[in-house]
């Protein structure tokens, strides 16, 4: 028969089971720490990955592509005229008269040095050296807008005369050129591109103005405009497209003014 325990083995015994109980308690709370931890650093990479993630397609591929921010700079500009351009006063601020000759049709002219110095400078002191004999007229429009460009540099459209000028003088408010409208061409959007080309508009004309406005108005065709119409505009464009080089070549014959 198996004796039975005292008082001391019971007492023993449950402080054990108190002892066991403690350590597997302990046990799963170090092990529930872990777990927690390592969900919380996964979550954080994943919340660090959507954030990076979408900050990227935000400002690359979506309507929060980011709008440049101008900053000063040592080399800005701003517009302005471009190498010796002639004085404004060479315009005498006055009317001018002379004759532009275009495959030996001559053309009367008018020039108005008193709303347009710059434009009207530029073109008399071009006149006065000669410089547009021989120059082509390399451009004719035929639909929309009807004008016929001359006086390039290299008789295409091209070439550097050195200098080119601004601002637009003289534009029509209503975008109307009438009939024999003497105009000073530019390149699209820039004021400061006015050079040697010109255009005479040979029907009234539209052309809508851009954002550096209207084209510098210097002047008009006082007479001959009939004989050009039927020698050189009447014929179109050498391709048979709305806007190219005229079919009958036209050069420049001379041009006086005083």
């Amino acid at each position: 028969m198996a004796a039975k325990p005292d008082r001391s083995d019971r007492a023993a015994r449950a402080r054990l089971r108190s002892f066991t109980a403690k350590q597997t308690v302990h046990a799963e709370q170090v092990a529930r720490r872990r777990r927690d931890n390592i969900v919380a650093i996964v979550a954080g990479l994943i919340v660090i990955a959507l954030a990076s993630t979408a900050q990227v397609l935000y400002f690359t591929a979506g309507p929060g592509v980011p709008v440049p921010t101008p900053t000063p700079s040592a080399t800005a500009t701003t517009p302005g005229n471009v190498g010796d351009v002639p004085s404004p006063d060479l315009s005498e601020y006055r009317d001018w008269t002379g004759q532009l000759t275009i495959n030996d049709i001559p053309l009367g002219i008018t020039l108005k040095g008193g709303l347009a110095p710059q434009g009207v400078a530029v073109f008399v002191s071009l006149a006065q050296t000669d410089f547009y004999t021989g120059k082509s007229c390399h451009r004719l429009t035929t639909e929309g807008f009807y004008v016929l460009q001359c006086g390039s540099v290299d008789g295409s459209g091209g070439g550097d005369l050195g200098f080119s000028y601004g601002p637009i003088e003289n534009a029509p408010a209503d975008n109307v050129y009438p009939a024999g409208t003497i105009a000073v061409a530019r390149s699209q959007n820039d004021a400061y591109s006015q050079n040697s080309q010109f255009f005479i508009a040979y029907q009234d004309t539209t052309i809508t103005a851009d954002t550096a406005g209207g084209y510098t108005v210097i002047g008009q065709v006082t007479s001959g405009l009939d004989q050009l119409l039927g020698a050189v505009t009447n014929a179109g464009t050498a391709d048979g497209s709305v806007d190219g080089a005229p079919l009958v070549p036209s050069t420049i014959t001379s041009v006086t003014v005083q």
